[in-house]
């Protein structure tokens, strides 16, 4: 069965609480709720995916390089409290204020942790199509998988040819939930060109109803295949990108 995850992101308890409602009052398809773990607000992923709890499967982010390898990991006992049963692990990028503690461990760490601390946890690692070459993110997932990912959250594609070719490159049976986001002006759709060298087709265009139709597409693509469905609103209601789809 296809699940439907909305990413909501915790710039202050209130807010996040405000965004859950407004999903669960109008968004009757979404089934799930992700909160990436920003270094720029106090609210932790795991204490806003409590939030979305009951209503809501929720799934934390987890920053590989955020958690001391030699001490016990802090989530673990929220999750349990809230019922929380699958994460999502990143490596995580440098903290802005350099005087942050980071740790040497990268996403495969945390994931190989994670499967032997708390085996009871289905943990999915990120797909990001746009990093690397084909070949070396291919490896690099399956290095994931071996560690003991149980699956992918993409990062947004905006290309529909490039969900189909990185659908042949995974394995069998892999668990995939294929990431959307919006991008309502020229200077968002510059910098994913330039910064993160998405791939976007001619006929795109920053605008609310080129999104929401990519967004129907993608739906149907992981309805399709018996796959999962991410997306990621920013800078726009969420009800005004995705209401009337899900």
């Amino acid at each position: 069965m296809t699940r439907v995850s909305v990413e909501l992101v915790p710039r202050s308890r209130s807010g996040l609480r405000a965004e859950i409602a407004e999903v669960a009052g109008a968004l009757s398809g979404v089934d799930t709720v992700n909160v990436p773990d920003l270094t720029r607000y106090s609210l932790r992923s795991w204490v806003g995916c409590g939030f979305a709890r009951p209503g809501f499967a929720a799934i934390p982010h987890l920053r590989a390089v955020d958690f001391n390898p030699r001490e016990p990991l802090p989530f673990l006992p929220m999750l349990e409290e809230h019922g929380i049963r699958e994460v999502l692990v990143v490596t995580g990028d440098a903290p802005i204020d350099m005087s942050a503690k980071v740790y040497d461990q990268d996403a495969v760490d945390l994931i190989r942790r994670l499967n032997r601390d708390a085996p009871h946890l289905r943990v999915y690692a990120g797909l990001d199509p746009y990093r690397q070459s084909f070949v070396r993110e291919r490896d690099y997932l399956e290095r994931k998988l071996d560690a003991g990912a149980a699956g992918f959250f993409t990062q947004p594609f905006f290309d529909l040819r490039l969900l189909d070719t990185w659908a042949d490159l995974l394995p069998d049976g892999t668990d995939v939930w294929w990431g959307a986001t919006s991008i309502l002006t020229e200077a968002s759709f510059n910098y994913w060109r330039a910064r993160n060298h998405a791939v976007f087709p001619r006929t795109f265009t920053p605008t609310l109803d080129c999104n929401r139709t990519f967004a129907r597409d993608l739906l149907t693509f992981a309805r399709d295949r018996q796959q999962h469905a991410y997306f990621m609103p920013v800078k726009v209601n969420v009800l005004e990108y995705l209401g009337g789809i899900l």
